[in-house]
């Protein structure tokens, strides 16, 4: 083989290597936009699943809130009830207690003339105690019904603040597991994206080394 073909032969391999260096170029382009697309689809369906978690636990804290006010009306509108029963059966006996004393008085004041003055002191005297003691019963019953619905109460706030710092602490902990996965695989993808470029500039060094090469070799040998 002569110099001159020997010469044309290595023009064309440099000029096939040329040719095909913009379409690798091209394809390399082409592959990091694919890439940033993916990574963009990939972030933007996470924030969606994020939203739809945090929505999610939100309306089943405003849905536990809700049935808890409601068992607490119930509960009330329940004692207020029985306490109104009871108040109304006591002024009931208390009616019919005073209508029988009244006929009692009324059939014995002719035989019990002499006597009436000392009977009503007595009957006043044991009506204020009854009434006295009565009252003392209701207010012990009240005080009762109070210090137990107190209780509830408290048990109610301390099991509500309990459920609210787990979902707290649970959705904090969800939130940082997210941030980390999602901060690993951004570190992932750039380090594999430095290694394609890096590559791909490597490429296309010794392309460019090679192309040096010959066409020092085709200036000497000219």
């Amino acid at each position: 083989m002569t110099t001159e073909e020997r010469l044309y032969k290595l023009e064309g391999i440099v000029e096939g290597v040329m040719a095909t260096l913009p379409e690798r170029i091209t394809s390399l382009e082409n592959r990091m936009d694919l890439l940033r697309q993916e990574l963009k689809g990939d972030l933007a369906a996470l924030r969606q699943e994020l939203k739809a978690d945090v929505t999610s636990l939100e309306r089943k804290l405003q849905e536990g809130m809700a049935s808890l006010r409601q068992e607490f009306k119930a509960d009330i509108a329940s004692l207020e009830s029985r306490l109104q029963e009871q108040v109304a059966s006591l002024r009931q006996e208390f009616k019919a207690d005073s209508a029988s004393l009244r006929q009692e008085l009324k059939a014995g004041m002719a035989s019990l003339e002499s006597r009436l003055q000392e009977g009503m002191a007595s009957l006043r005297q044991e009506f204020k105690a009854d009434s006295a003691s009565l009252h003392q019963e209701l207010k012990a019953d009240m005080a009762s019904l109070e210090g137990r619905l107190q209780e509830q109460m408290v048990s109610l706030r301390r099991e509500f603040k309990a459920d609210s710092a787990s979902l707290r602490q649970e959705l904090k902990a969800d939130m940082a597991s997210l941030r980390q996965e999602l901060r690993a695989d951004m570190a992932s993808l750039r380090q594999e994206l430095k290694g394609d470029i890096n590559t791909a500039l490597n490429r296309l060094m010794l392309y460019f080394s090679a192309l040096a090469v010959i066409l020092t070799l085709l200036t000497l040998w000219r």
